[in-house]
């Protein structure tokens, strides 16, 4: 690590994790294609509890109880629900337009911090938020009979990963990173289960689907790695930024590996919810910056 710039790690790692849980997502998509969708999240949540032993490799044994520490147990079950509603609209709506409904979460964050922490928005933040929430729709596309119930189970996500992260703010900072990615794999693995049992009727997998679902489950774990790293080795105004080449990545991998580009419209909510992003995150920096100077 020490042989790339210190001024592009945050957002090379960013880039990498981004394109990692799309990976991750590709592979899931693909598995449910012949699999249930909670006993695809089931399978990956085995899969992935090899980052257990990763823990004592990487000399966290003595963390080991925090992976069960409350609040790190309160911020996992809103990931859990997240992810049970992710992995359904993923499974029946085209990759871009479910991963460009997530980008609302960083949104919804600012909103809730005004509501429960009193954090000032201000006029011109709001009407960035609104303009991402605009974008949604865009991508939604509701009609005269309502919004499509997995546009709705996309929104859920967002809604639910923001809670999550509000949540994480109450994690005290002597817990490590991976501990909490663990933490959220062993829940989701327990949860999918539950869910799986009570909604699906289980299906044998062929050897494709594990293969798909084993190397999901690797490239998540490369996603929580890096996105964990990138927020550790560079400033927030650097790396946030780069967090919206997971809608790119998203449009991409549906082009290329299921035929699919969302229509006009979409694209346009696309290109909306990453520039309120974007320039929310502009704002800040430069809010930050004059604070400093100040």
């Amino acid at each position: 690590m020490q042989v790339i710039p210190s001024n592009i790690r945050g957002p090379l790692f960013m880039v990498v994790s981004t394109g990692s849980y799309l990976v991750n997502d590709t592979m899931m998509k693909l598995a449910t294609a012949g699999l249930p969708p909670y006993e695809v999240l089931l399978l990956r949540g085995a899969a992935t509890a090899w980052g257990v032993p990763l823990l004592l490799m990487l000399g966290y044994a003595r963390q080991i109880p925090l992976l069960f520490e409350r609040k790190v147990l309160r911020r996992n079950l809103f990931e859990l629900l997240a992810i049970l509603c992710y992995v359904v609209a993923l499974a029946n709506m085209q990759i871009a337009d479910s991963t460009a409904l997530g980008q609302i979460t960083p949104l919804l964050v600012l909103v809730g911090s005004s509501m429960l922490f009193g954090e000032r928005i201000g006029a011109t933040r709001m009407a960035l938020i609104g303009l991402g929430f605009v974008g949604a729709l865009m991508v939604a596309q509701p009609t005269m009979q309502g919004i499509s119930v997995y546009a709705l189970l996309a929104l859920g996500n967002a809604a639910f990963a923001a809670v999550r992260d509000i949540a994480g703010r109450k994690v005290s900072a002597e817990v490590p990173g991976m501990i909490v990615a663990i933490s959220a794999v062993l829940v989701v693995l327990v949860g999918s289960g539950a869910a799986h049992l009570v909604s699906e009727q289980w299906v044998m997998p062929e050897g494709r689907h594990l293969l798909l679902i084993a190397g999901a489950g690797l490239f998540l774990i490369f996603g929580h790695f890096f996105i964990f790293m990138a927020y550790r080795v560079g400033p927030t105004s650097a790396v946030a930024p780069f967090y919206y080449c997971f809608t790119v990545s998203a449009v991409i991998s549906g082009l290329l590996v299921f035929g699919q580009f969302p229509n006009a419209l979409a694209v346009c909510g696309i290109l909306l919810v990453m520039a309120s992003g974007l320039v929310i995150v502009s704002l800040d920096e430069r809010k930050r910056r004059l604070a400093m100077v100040a």
